[in-house]
């Protein structure tokens, strides 16, 4: 099942998704829907389900603060509450965006879906910026030295992935954060 707009703000609501996330998975949404316009718009005979990828960004984060199951971690928890409520679609997906799961072949992004939301949240902090200002940002703070460790061996693939969407919407990254806000690529209008 691939959820309306009053059931993600449900969710929301009732996994106390805080505001600073709802920003950022609404920026994550309206970017992965502007790349799935290019990319359609490049490449006509490709097919994305742009419901599903709508869907999939705006509840990518909707475990950051909704109760924990001993042994889980981002996104388990959000993998879980998605697979209860009926969306195993969308919660494959969310499977595979965190930073980690492109250095890990039993989850790293693969579908076109999965690769667009993957890159979006990685060009997202609160606004649209590129995947070098946002690992410079992630840079910044105080990680762990494994945090740190799988930044740096992430960071080449997550650069390779920007480098070949941007490619073949043949825009430039730093354009993203100034077409996506003006082009109205998002269905759903959640506060």
């Amino acid at each position: 099942m691939i959820p309306n707009q009053q059931h993600i703000q449900q969710l929301w609501d009732t996994h106390h998704l805080p505001p600073e996330k709802r920003v950022h998975s609404l920026k994550v949404a309206q970017l992965a829907m502007w790349l799935a316009h290019k990319y359609e718009e490049a490449r006509p005979q490709t097919h994305i389900d742009k419901a599903l990828l709508e869907a999939a960004a705006l509840l990518h984060d909707i475990d950051k603060k909704a109760i924990k199951k001993e042994g889980e971690r981002h996104p388990d928890a959000g993998v879980r509450i998605l697979m209860e409520t009926g969306m195993q679609e969308v919660a494959d997906i969310v499977r595979t965006h965190p930073l980690h799961s492109i250095l890990d072949q039993n989850i790293a992004p693969r579908s076109l879906e999965e690769r667009l939301l993957y890159l979006s949240d990685k060009m997202v902090k609160y606004e649209i910026i590129t995947v070098d200002e946002r690992f410079h940002l992630w840079r910044s703070e105080d990680l762990s030295p494994q945090a740190r460790m799988i930044l740096e061996a992430a960071y080449p693939k997550v650069k390779a992935l920007e480098k070949e969407i941007f490619t073949i919407i043949k825009k430039e990254p730093k354009q993203a954060g100034m077409l996506a806000n003006n082009e109205e690529t998002s269905t759903m209008k959640l506060t």
